[in-house]
């Protein structure tokens, strides 16, 4: 009886002083945590000083995502016999120039994927990998200081495709306004005066036309982590059919020294390219009235490497 009484006691008081160092343990977590979080901070604030210091600043991120696949005689899918793949990378660089009374923002931003399953049973079958997401888009921005916050801008922005139909649309767009920078990382440009050159070898579709052009754009590094924000807008004077904007988001997170994981996705809107996609490609009828302008969007996962 003694016996078990005491081995009763022992495991009370085992499981009390486990208990109190656990708590102690965690509410030591809790301290490291915030102390971790205020070195952060202090580490933020000094590169925000850096980053406002005159001189280039430059800087570029991307996402790499891939796969391949091969089957014999795998009789439970369509394809028994099959190859497949999936290749595509994003491509982020920034080259900024900061001085006491302008700013000169250049930016590049491509997305490239390519597809492929090839049927070895079917000879005739397309065996190659074929181009999936394409894009492309550069983009300059000038401005002269009014303020801290505040600059006279000139824009220029060019979009388009490269793997296929190069040019096939372009998209070009000139324009004057203003720029309002009100955080370290975030810019935002309204050019009420905006030419926008449409170049393509349909002009019945694709048309030329002066508008406003609204651009914003937050660039971030937080540690291990980077993302980047863009949303682009056309919008035409002379008819909403011409108008456009495209939002893409670029993030990724460091691993191990300089190699991490990735995530990219992008959204946008073009009812030019919508009828175009209609009439040339699957051969219909239609006008601006009746054709489905359905959101255009893509993502991609995979490897990132910043540098």
């Amino acid at each position: 009886m003694k016996k078990l009484i005491l081995s009763m006691a022992f495991l009370v008081a085992a499981t009390t002083l486990t208990a109190q160092t656990e708590e102690e343990l965690k509410a030591t977590l809790a301290n490291k945590k915030d102390s971790i979080a205020a070195i952060q901070g202090r580490a933020d604030a000094i590169q925000a000083e850096i980053d406002a210091l005159p001189g280039w600043k430059l800087g570029a991120f991307g996402t790499i995502g891939g796969s391949l696949s091969n089957f014999n005689n795998w009789y439970a899918q369509g394809f028994p016999n099959n190859s497949a793949g999936n290749i595509g990378f994003t491509v982020n660089a920034f080259a900024n120039l900061q001085q006491e009374k302008f700013f000169w923002r250049n930016a590049l931003t491509t997305n490239l994927n390519w597809v492929k399953l090839d049927d070895e049973d079917d000879p005739n079958d397309d065996d190659g990998f074929r181009e999936a997401t394409d894009v492309f888009n550069l983009s300059s921005l000038y401005g002269r200081k009014l303020s801290d916050k505040f600059a006279v801008s000139g824009l220029m922005e060019y979009r388009t495709t490269l793997l296929s139909n190069f040019n096939d649309p372009g998209y070009l767009d000139l324009g004057v306004g203003a720029t309002w920078t009100p955080l370290q990382n975030l810019v935002v440009v309204i050019h009420p005066l905006n030419y926008n050159f449409v170049f393509a070898d349909d002009d019945t579709i694709f048309n030329s036309s002066l508008g406003a052009k609204i651009v914003a754009d937050y660039t971030r590094q937080i540690g291990a982590i980077g993302f980047k924000s863009n949303l682009s807008m056309f919008q035409s004077y002379e008819s909403g059919d011409l108008s456009n904007w495209t939002w893409t988001n670029s993030f990724s997170y460091t691993l191990w020294k300089m190699i991490g994981v990735g995530f990219d996705f992008g959204l946008r809107n073009n009812k030019q390219e919508a009828l175009n996609y209609s009439n040339n490609v699957l051969g219909n009828t239609d006008t601006f009235d009746t054709v489905d302008n359905d959101l255009q969007s893509y993502w991609t996962v995979g490897l990132s490497y910043a540098f």
